[in-house]
């Protein structure tokens, strides 16, 4: 081998390296895939406000999903709760958590309602797009999204 092939055999070594070295940083940048954890399975009732959402372009994916949660208080007591989703749906790639407004419990339109009523639906399932708040007393969808900062 003469002193040029050596020196272009290890300029082709470099580029590829460095090709390698970026794709792997790209990789580890890259977007998060979503994982998808929606149930599709669950029954949906016909009923008002899947007619409305229905009215609205979104796609009812799935009816009421309890998610149970446990909870332990001075690592001895044990705490059992859950909470309850009333509606998955889907408009234009978008998947919403929908939440159904109680006549007992009404939600007030403040920051801090808001936040402590729906944010943990938020949280559960990342891979939302937003929570939609239904209000049938006033026919009226209102999309929420969190935007949280770190």
């Amino acid at each position: 081998m003469e002193k040029g092939d050596v020196t272009v055999i290890l300029l082709i070594l470099i580029v590829v390296v460095g090709f390698l070295f970026f794709r792997f940083q790209r990789w580890l940048d890259g977007p998060k895939k979503r994982r998808t954890r929606i149930p599709r399975h669950s029954e949906i009732p016909q009923d008002e406000v899947v007619e409305l959402l229905e009215g609205a372009g979104f796609d009812v994916l799935a009816g009421k999903t309890k998610i149970p949660i446990s909870m332990t208080v001075n690592d001895r007591e044990q705490l059992e709760s859950r909470l309850f989703i009333d509606y998955f749906v889907q408009k234009d790639e978008n998947i919403y958590l929908v939440k159904v407004a109680k006549e007992r419990k009404p939600l007030e339109m403040t920051g801090s309602s808001v936040r402590d009523m729906l944010l943990a639906y938020s949280l559960i399932y990342p891979e939302a797009d937003g929570v939609l708040y239904v209000d049938m007393a006033m026919n009226k969808i209102k999309k929420i999204t969190f935007h949280i900062e770190v």
